[in-house]
């Protein structure tokens, strides 16, 4: 972990000239293009499809724009539609195409109205957003359905950059078989002082995210952190205190030795069990090792979200999380090496290959599965076959390389065993306990605290991923919430495996992880009360996008908070059977 805050200032820098948006500078009458990207029910954010399947009229020249990444993976698809605007120069009216309706026309129209479609364009890296149509009630009350067909675009320009642009969409025509719509475009230029470093502002919704409920969340997790991290001092430290007290006395008589003997009970008869390797070490230490890395990447992805103001250019964030992921490889080898190391492990291999595979590959079958339903559907959520080969190689010949180079030195550097107490040849029978001192409730409970400390940043991470028009850019906050989950999820994780050390069970390793990995349980059945209470989310492809995403999220999640949890436990088991005398 030395080793990542050490070359955390490179990767933040590289992560946000990686990403920096381009700055587009004009001269009066140069072209400005208008790049339209997709269209899709207003209701189903995922369920986005190209602008022109839609019966639009499209160029016979449009090019596509190459994106990033990030910007394939997020779903966009930008053509040129070939529309003449120049820079400062005004447009009244002017004719895009004729459209002539026909029966499969009207019928496309008319299900995208019904389904609330909209659609996105963008100018200079700009969004913009409006609606296909509307439903109006006739005279004898039927509905009837009318397409806008004249869009005015007002740009707002400071010297030679564009500022914001603003779409306006006007003249609505009904839909009739064989008439002919004329489409049309004006456009207005107005001067700003506003700098070209503000011009993102107008997207950010400030009042939703700097709200009093949303600092006062904050707060209070600040208060939980205090509270639970002095709770967990006193008990602990005034509990072990004793312990300790009693187990190191030497001159005792003989009658306090006895009553002693008879009455020493709790975590101090399992010295000899306590370090015994776990059941399916390779396992445990690939889900470690790769929590580490993912606590690594967040945080680092954090800090250049910070930095490089990553709300301001498609799928950023995605790029510096796929190139960071490969980046810090090294870590989750380095850990997973040294913990199968020093537990005795001998197919290190396995280990390795289990660490560098588990968390993409999982992802990855639930991604297929996904990008099959998003290709039955023909939508540009579909992620090409191209850009899954470039994902590929980026994690066989950068992720896998540095996976693997991680793990010999984590067994090499870290690898060599420092058990304070020698384990034992014939295991301990571990007795029969009251029911909430279980690994299975320690486990399901110890879940609830940090998913207290997190649960209303979920709802407005949560807007901004299934909600359009919702920007995310409080990453202060962000940082400050992850920094708070990892305090409460340590400490909580130190209570659970004191306790269960003291119920005389020795299984600790699994429990301590589940233990913190039960947060991505809540974090899941909150998704499913978001997704009831807050969404109008329907459909095949939109609710599997949703609950698949979701599952990716929170996998990471739980594999992330049971790495700080085990991490967390190891320490302070090491640290209390360091001050005995082990037999």
């Amino acid at each position: 972990m030395l080793y990542a805050f050490e070359l955390l200032p490179i990767f933040i820098i590289c992560s946000v000239f990686l990403v920096w948006p381009t700055l587009a500078k004009y001269q009066e009458n140069d072209s400005v293009t208008l790049w339209v990207n997709k269209a899709g029910p207003y209701v189903n954010p995922q369920e986005t499809y190209s602008y022109y399947s839609l019966p639009y009229c499209r160029p016979a020249d449009g090019d596509h724009k190459r994106g990033g990444l990030g910007e394939v993976l997020g779903g966009n698809d930008l053509i040129d539609s070939r529309i003449d605007i120049k820079f400062k120069s005004d447009v009244e009216k002017r004719s895009i195409c004729k459209l002539k309706l026909d029966a499969s026309k009207i019928e496309q129209f008319k299900y995208a109205i019904d389904n609330s479609y909209w659609f996105e364009f963008f100018m200079d890296d700009l969004p913009l957003w409006g609606f296909v149509g509307e439903v109006y009630p006739d005279r004898v009350g039927d509905n009837k359905h009318v397409v806008y067909t004249h869009k005015m675009i007002q740009i707002q320009y400071n010297r030679d950059q564009i500022i914001s642009i603003n779409l306006t969409q006007e003249i609505t025509k009904p839909l009739e078989e064989g008439r002919v719509l004329d489409m049309t475009y004006s456009v207005r230029w107005f001067p700003t002082n506003i700098s070209y470093d503000q011009r993102f502002n107008i997207y950010l919704n400030f009042y939703f995210f700097e709200n009093e409920i949303h600092w006062f969340s904050i707060l209070n997790s600040i208060m939980m952190v205090i509270f639970l991290t002095g709770l967990v001092s006193m008990i602990l430290m005034r509990t072990l205190r004793n312990d300790y007290a009693k187990y190191a006395r030497e001159n005792d008589d003989m009658e306090t030795l006895k009553r002693d003997v008879i009455e020493e009970s709790g975590w101090k008869l399992v010295h000899g069990d306590v370090f015994r390797p776990p059941q399916n070490l390779a396992l445990l230490s690939a889900v470690v090792g790769t929590g580490a890395q993912l606590a690594t990447l967040v945080l680092l992805v954090i800090i250049s979200a910070y930095f490089g103001k990553m709300y301001m250019r498609r799928g950023a964030v995605i790029t510096t999380f796929i190139v960071c992921y490969a980046l810090t490889s090294f870590i989750s080898g380095y850990v997973s090496g040294g913990l199968y190391s020093r537990n005795a492990g001998e197919n290190w291999i396995k280990s390795m290959v289990l660490t560098a595979s588990l968390f993409p590959f999982s992802c990855f079958g639930i991604g297929l599965i996904l990008n099959t339903i998003a290709t039955y559907y023909g939508s540009i959520a579909a992620i090409p076959l191209g850009t899954i080969v470039v994902v590929f190689v980026i994690w066989a010949f950068i992720s896998l390389p540095l996976s693997l180079l991680g793990t010999v030195v984590g067994r090499n550097w870290s690898g060599t065993p420092n058990n304070p107490c020698r384990v034992k040849n014939i295991p301990r029978p571990i007795p029969e306990k009251k029911w909430y001192l279980r690994p299975s409730v320690i486990s399901l409970v110890g879940g609830l605290l940090p998913f207290a400390s997190i649960f209303i940043e979920m709802y407005f991470v949560f807007s901004s991923l299934w909600t359009y028009m919702v920007h995310y850019y409080v990453y202060g906050f962000m940082l400050l919430v992850f920094i708070v989950l990892i305090i409460v999820t340590v400490c909580v994780t130190i209570v659970g495996t004191y306790y269960l050390l003291n119920a005389e069970n020795y299984h600790w390793q699994w429990t301590s992880f589940f233990s913190a990995a039960s947060t991505s349980l809540y974090v899941y059945l909150y998704a499913i009360y978001y997704y009831h209470a807050k969404t109008r989310m329907s459909g095949l492809f939109q609710t599997s996008f949703y609950f698949g995403y979701t599952l990716m999220f929170c996998l990471g999640v739980g594999i992330l908070c049971g790495a700080v949890g085990y991490l967390g436990s190891n320490l302070f088991v090491r640290r209390i059977f360091r001050n005995i005398k082990c037999d």
